[in-house]
């Protein structure tokens, strides 16, 4: 399987640190965020992966060809992570777009995983795959934890159904016949299996949205408006440790964290 990680916003809620270096770089125990997801997809047994890169795109790309453990070319891939370098500088693509803009180096493979960069878990992707369904455009892990943002899903068969937020009362369903409150609420963590399949439903996303190819869209959005298509799946994982470590007061934690995985 292959995979790919979104290292490219802006990490704006690890200001300053992102002032002068990219989210994907800042450094937790040791090794940047980057790596750690990188050994972790490694040690799953992936050793491919696309990684997106916008924000301060050159230092992402020199710290990329600098390392001993990444290949840029399959030649010289043997034992090492192949990367991909999927440019975003021209515009950020959001989770979405940003999916659809690696199709080159994804199309094809069967399915692929898709990692935020700023998640530490302590998630084995093998079980995770493991539970992909035959018939499903994408598999997402989820779990109870706190959270304002939920995915909604059919309680019999655990396929996504709606969206809500908590904090502002916004809900989204893909089944209008459904009630919210007798769906499950689940929080995403983040990482996702895709079928490659997904790619010629988000051109028809698209051309519904009435967007050029090439725009920026949300990968949730997309899923809510797949949802009534193709099945996409909700898989829980009873006591996920998670931490996002997308804000300056989660970077001592995630030190402990780190830690505690080894």
């Amino acid at each position: 399987m292959k995979s790919m990680i979104f290292a490219a916003g802006l990490g704006t809620r690890l200001k300053p640190l992102t002032d002068t270096l990219p989210k994907a770089l800042v450094p937790v125990a040791g090794r940047t965020l980057l790596e750690h997801v990188c050994r972790k997809l490694m040690a799953s047994g992936i050793n491919e992966t696309v990684i997106n890169v916008h924000h301060f795109a050159d230092k992402m790309e020199s710290w990329i060809s600098s390392q001993d453990w990444i290949s840029l070319s399959e030649e010289s891939g043997q034992g090492k992570m192949l990367v991909h370098i999927s440019d975003e500088r021209a515009m950020l693509l959001e989770t979405g777009g940003a999916v659809l803009h690696a199709r080159r180096f994804l199309d094809g493979c069967g399915s692929f995983l898709v990692h935020n960069v700023d998640i530490l878990s302590d998630c084995d992707i093998s079980w995770l795959e493991s539970h992909v369904r035959q018939d499903a455009l994408a598999t997402l892990l989820v779990s109870s934890r706190k959270t304002n943002r939920f995915f909604l899903f059919a309680p019999d068969s655990m396929r996504l159904v709606g969206w809500k937020n908590v904090a502002t009362g916004d809900v989204v369903m893909s089944d209008p016949s459904l009630d919210p409150d007798d769906c499950l609420a689940y929080g995403f963590s983040g990482i996702h299996i895709l079928s490659d399949s997904v790619f010629g439903l988000m051109d028809e996303y698209l051309k519904e949205m009435g967007l050029p190819a090439g725009s920026k869209f949300s990968i949730k959005d997309f899923y809510l408006w797949a949802a009534s298509r193709r099945p996409v799946y909700g898989v829980v994982r009873d006591g996920l440790r998670l931490l996002d470590v997308g804000k300056l007061d989660a970077l001592l934690p995630a030190e402990d964290f780190v830690k505690s995985l080894e």
